[in-house]
């Protein structure tokens, strides 16, 4: 098992690099988290919903995710509340209190599905949520402790120096942990160091004097690495992370207070032309507007829709508009972007109607149930094929004049023949439900190539380079490179 001394210490980025190392020494291998808080969110073969993270690691593991990788994963909707999903199906919106009281339910679900994933892989690698060393949530943590005891699972604990204070908040987490606890804990590994690893070994001896722990030694901080994000958005991506240049495309993409899915933008930033930033004010007047404007996906559209108008970004998206930038949605987005937003049944809010952003010529009306399907289509303009899934809650409808983007070919595994999108007539809007559509480079090129081609610049020919197959590589290669295997191996065998 894979915890750490906090959140983003890098756990998940760790477990999906093991999966991979040991699935190219021939391992049968899968990941596991019982309990995933994201708003990231995939979707699985049989068309149910897990983290992003734990679909990531299964790709390290050479295999399809499943609801056994994260059979519970809470989706923040608001600063008291979560959707709770269990086993890929969502449940309710349960506050903090009212999760607490209905966890006992959930132990049975999270034991049958780590034995299941047990029986069926040669190595299971346990990825635990935050900090084990969370006193006030000891009595309801279902995911660090909990688990490796359940599983009789070593544990390995991860601690960011790049944040700086690695050592203390080593030392301190094991120090809050129980006696049980802190035998469970088999090694240390450090994480993001960059400098000179000779300055470190007096702090390397250090820890195993004071802790009796092995440290497993450093690894390295890693730029441009193109792995999905399991929650939030990274501060390094709130500026340009590739400063706009002769022939660069400018690209922005709103910073949603609940955003759902910003990974659906990462293949994005992978473009040599691209240069992607994330908007959370509205930009100075005098600032250039972009080529394209992005309206990612929410957790709750109907605030995000109000938190627009409020904070002036509304507004600039309609000068974007009528400045000529392209505008694109995304399912949330995709919502925003049309006349009218109805919730007869009060799914999203306490409100029955909100006016949308009015660019796009539709209307959509928020259901109960939710869909989570897996989708293969292809474009109605060029016909290349997509492959990406559908999480929503609602369904939107044409008015008049829009016409659809893409064809279903496959929807849950099954032949299917709907058309899916809506741009405006102009093509200057459009939006879609599709995640992952920029995940496809033939479909992510053609778009970038229109851009260019307003712009007067010569197309740019498409990569069929899969990036992330070649960072999970890289990943493996990382731990071959900079932890002691040997330890890693006796870990696992029991006799470290």
């Amino acid at each position: 098992m894979i915890q750490g001394t906090g959140s983003y210490v890098g756990k998940s980025v760790v477990t999906a690099a093991l999966c991979r190392h040991f699935r190219q020494q021939g391992f049968r291998v899968a990941p596991f988290k019982a309990q995933n808080m994201s708003n990231n969110s995939y979707v699985t073969p049989e068309g149910r919903e897990i983290g992003r993270a734990q679909a990531f690691q299964a790709q390290a593991c050479g295999i399809e995710p499943s609801v056994e990788m994260n059979p519970v994963l809470l989706k923040p909707a608001s600063d008291t509340g979560a959707q709770v999903v269990v086993l890929g199906k969502a449940v309710k919106v349960m506050n903090p209190r009212e999760y607490h009281a209905h966890q006992p339910h959930l132990i049975d679900v999270i034991r049958a599905s780590l034995e299941k994933l047990s029986r069926e892989n040669d190595i299971v690698i346990l990825e635990g949520a935050g900090s084990p060393a969370e006193i006030n949530l000891r009595p309801f943590d279902i995911v660090n402790r909990r688990v490796a005891k359940m599983a009789s699972a070593p544990v390995v604990l991860v601690g960011d120096i790049n944040l700086g204070g690695v050592f203390a908040w080593l030392v301190g987490t094991l120090d809050l942990l129980s006696s049980e606890e802190r035998a469970l804990v088999k090694g240390l590994l450090i994480n993001k160091f960059r400098g000179d690893i000779s300055l470190l070994e007096s702090g390397l001896k250090f820890l195993e004097e004071r802790t009796g722990k092995k440290v497993l030694r450093v690894l390295p901080f890693l730029h441009d690495l193109a792995v999905s994000e399991e929650d939030d958005i990274p501060e390094m991506k709130m500026k340009n992370r590739r400063p706009p240049g002769q022939e660069t495309l400018t690209i922005q993409v709103i910073r949603l207070p609940h955003i759902s899915n910003s990974t659906d933008f990462d293949a994005l930033e992978t473009e040599p032309d691209v240069s992607l930033r994330y908007l959370a004010h509205v930009p100075h007047p005098k600032e250039a507007l972009p080529d394209l404007l992005l309206l990612p996906g929410s957790k709750s559209t109907v605030a995000d829709l109000a938190y627009l108008k409020s904070s002036g970004l509304a507004g600039y998206i309609h000068r974007c508009h009528t400045g000529g930038a392209k505008i694109i949605g995304l399912c949330g987005g995709y919502q925003m972007l049309g006349k009218e937003l109805l919730d007869p049944d009060r799914v999203e809010s306490t409100l029955l109607s909100m006016e949308g952003l009015g660019l796009l010529d539709t209307m959509t009306t928020f259901e109960a149930e939710k869909t989570t399907l897996r989708i293969r289509a292809e474009s109605l303009k060029g016909g290349e094929e997509i492959i990406g899934y559908e999480i929503h809650m609602g369904k939107t409808e044409p008015l008049g004049s829009s016409r659809p983007l893409f064809k279903i070919l496959e929807h849950g595994g099954k032949p299917a023949s709907r058309f899916e999108g809506t741009a405006s007539e102009d093509g200057s809007v459009w939006g879609t439900y599709l995640h992952g559509v920029f995940d496809a480079p033939a479909f992510r090129r053609q778009m970038l190539n229109s851009l260019r081609h307003r712009k007067g610049w010569a197309p740019v020919p498409a990569t069929s380079c899969n990036s992330t197959e070649k960072a999970l590589d890289r990943l493996a290669q990382i731990v071959r490179d900079h932890v002691d295997l040997g330890s890693l191996e006796g870990i696992l065998n029991g006799t470290s």
